[in-house]
């Protein structure tokens, strides 16, 4: 039997949803449901549902990245996402990202019928495939998801924009927590996700980060090397200065009499 969940904030359409979808249709069952997209999240990690129906356009959730990382750690879970907002460009990031199916509100429940004899289809295709191999095979078929096309997109976006929140946050007192909960994935997921794609850890991506900053400011001259420190997020100037010396291969200081020379 396969789990259902539903997150929306309007509660008419969660309500209508779980009173007149014909759930046993499908070998269905309700796991739970939200009425915002934090909610919605843990309680998705907490009941491991098959089927998410969804809004995007939620208060505090940014659709696209929440689809991302349900895609990303989740990689067979299906969903339809059920929403006012018209934008195609946005559809079709969604749906590259591994949306099942893209509805717009109101929906006649012919196409929410649709759309679950879709999901379920591939569920039951995902099944069957595993079921058909050997104990091996289907382990190696479970590590495959990792390189399916929707995978790999939603991996990807989801590093583009932790690197870009990291960035444009460097200066800040920063932890791997902090930029998991921008992109909606766990810190351990979003370690996995930054080492495989940079080849480097979180720490080595901010430090990298919080240096390039450091050289570039260390050009204006009226700047003290404890001031530069510290405007680019280093809590202390000998943490700066062990870091800047093992990424340059110099002081700080002779990198600023290096630029100041050319």
């Amino acid at each position: 039997m396969y789990k259902v969940a539903i997150i929306d904030d309007e509660p008419l359409i969660v309500e209508g949803l779980c009173k007149t979808m014909p759930w046993e249709k499908w070998n269905c069952q309700l796991a739970g449901y939200a009425y915002n997209g934090k909610e919605g999240l843990e309680m998705i990690r907490r009941e491991r549902p098959d089927i998410i129906i969804s809004d995007i356009n939620m208060p505090e959730l940014d659709g696209l990245k929440m689809i991302a990382a349900l895609k990303s750690e989740f990689p067979d879970m299906q969903l339809i996402i059920l929403t006012g907002y018209r934008e195609f460009e946005y559809a079709r990031e969604a749906i590259s990202l591994g949306v099942s199916r893209f509805l717009l509100k109101p929906s006649k429940m012919s196409e929410l019928e649709e759309a679950m004899d879709e999901v379920t289809r591939r569920l039951m295709q995902s099944e069957d495939h595993l079921s058909a191999v050997s104990v091996p095979e289907a382990e190696t078929a479970e590590d495959d998801q990792d390189d399916t096309p929707y995978h790999n997109e939603a991996n990807s976006f989801i590093v583009k924009n932790a690197l870009e929140y990291i960035r444009e946050n460097s200066q800040e007192k920063l932890r791997l927590v902090d930029v998991a909960d921008q992109v909606y994935v766990s810190q351990w997921h979003l370690s996995k996700l930054l080492n495989k794609h940079t080849g480097k850890t979180f720490s080595d991506i901010l430090n990298s980060t919080r240096i390039d900053k450091a050289k570039e400011l260390l050009n204006d001259p009226s700047l003290r090397i404890c001031d530069v420190a510290e405007m680019v997020g280093f809590q202390d100037l000998a943490h700066f200065s062990r870091v800047f010396k093992k990424m340059e291969g110099m002081s700080a200081n002779e990198y600023r009499n290096t630029r100041s020379k050319i």
